[in-house]
Parts: C-alpha cells; structure tokens; sequence
C-alpha cells in the first residue's frame, strides 16, 4: 500500500475550514476559509477527500457551496497584510 503525503502542517488548528464547489468553468475546488490552501479537481469526490485529508477528516468542517467558487492563485491570503511598494509621487492637489 503506498504511503500518501500528510496534511499540511502550516494550519492545523481544529478551525480549518474547507469550502468545495465547482468554479466557472466546471472543475471542482476546494479551498480554506483562509485561502491559504486548496485545489482544483476533475471530480466531487476527490475534492471531498482533499478537503476532509486537510482538515483532519472532520465532515463537519466542509461545507458545500451552490454558488461558483474560483481558486485564484495570485492573490494573497486573507488576513494577511498585501505587500505594497511605497507611493514615492506625493499626492496631486486640486487648484481651483
């Protein structure tokens, strides 16, 4: 029987949360609440397994979604502050 990878160590409070749904185009997604992990499937039920694998096969913490969900890779994680460059052109002033 092969070994299979272990649940992502980085969040593995008992509030890790999963959404699964499909996107726009059809695929299944499964996402944390925090969008911080997630992944996109061909089918419902390896969305299911990836999702209950993560949250330490907790049903409860699942939740089916009707609406369209996308797994948007370039984004930052919620809750976490957006690394910005700083604005170096001071503000424009209104001359009337």
């Amino acid at each position: 029987m092969p070994e299979s990878e272990p649940p992502s160590t980085r969040l593995s409070s008992p509030q890790r949360l999963f959404r699964v749904g499909r996107d726009s185009r059809g695929n299944w997604v499964a996402l944390d609440q925090q969008g911080l992990c997630g992944g996109l499937f061909a089918k419902r039920v390896d969305a299911l397994k990836f999702a209950m694998f993560e949250n330490g096969n907790r049903p409860q913490a699942v939740i089916m979604v009707p609406d369209v969900i996308e797994l948007d890779m370039s984004a930052a994680p919620r809750g976490q502050a957006q690394h910005r460059t700083p604005n170096t052109n001071p503000p424009l002033q209104r001359v009337a």
